[in-house]
């Protein structure tokens, strides 16, 4: 696998076989690699991908990574892809093409604690290219290749990821919030629609300032936060 390039504040480093980008990302974040790595793994019919990031404000406020990288790949594959692909997220993390499941985003972080500054956190995504089985089977799942974009090229698609979280973090940093709320809104799935969440069933809203989801339940209105989609 050749390396890929990267932007100043960046670094790379190739997994392959079954090796989950993801996880190689949070050893690599345990053992205290620098910020700005970005772990991926190039497979014939997957991509994964992870960033590494060292945030300075309290894990309540740098969750706000896992909508920015998702934005970041919305970004990405909407400059590679062909226009009439239509590309959306959910607040869990999952990645829509064309309606259809296709991978996710995930979270992990150092610490827990909402109002502690993590050590480090890691925002990846995984990405099927094929399907593992006829689409007629799952209807609700597709792969990148099903949907008109077998020209994409998976090194293309992880350098550009890379470029566009980094112009957003500086925007964010600049901006705050607000711009990428703005952006995230326009690209979220089920905003309206009935959803399950957390075991919860409601009218998925919106999100909050901090995008924590705003779920309307038969009860009242529950506010879940991103930290509930940490994994250890």
């Amino acid at each position: 696998m050749s390396e890929l390039s990267f932007p100043p504040l960046m670094s790379g480093l190739a997994v392959t076989g079954t090796n989950d980008a993801f996880a190689a990302a949070c050893n690599k974040a345990l053992l205290g690699c620098d910020a700005g790595l970005v772990v991926y793994n190039l497979a014939f019919d997957q991509i994964s991908a992870a960033m590494v990031l060292t945030p300075d404000v309290a894990l309540s406020q740098a969750t706000a990574m896992l909508p920015l990288c998702a934005v970041g790949f919305q970004n990405a594959l909407g400059a590679l892809a062909p226009p009439e692909v239509a590309v959306h997220l959910e607040w869990s993390g999952g990645i829509r093409i064309n309606g259809a499941r296709c991978g996710r985003f995930r979270i992990a972080a150092s610490d827990p604690d909402p109002d502690a500054v993590p050590d480090w956190i890691v925002i990846g995504f995984s990405l099927p290219l094929l399907l593992a089985q006829e689409g007629g089977e799952t209807p609700d799942e597709t792969a990148l290749y099903e949907e008109g974009c077998a020209d994409v090229l998976p090194d293309r698609l992880v350098e550009s990821w890379a470029r566009h979280c980094l112009n957003w973090i500086a925007r964010w940093e600049d901006e705050g919030n607000a711009p990428l709320h703005s952006d995230w809104r326009g690209m979220a799935h089920d905003l309206g629609e009935e959803i399950t969440q957390d075991g919860q069933t409601g009218t998925f809203l919106g999100i909050d300032d901090t995008f924590g989801m705003l779920l309307r339940t038969a009860d009242d209105t529950k506010l879940l936060p991103l930290t509930t989609l940490l994994e250890t």
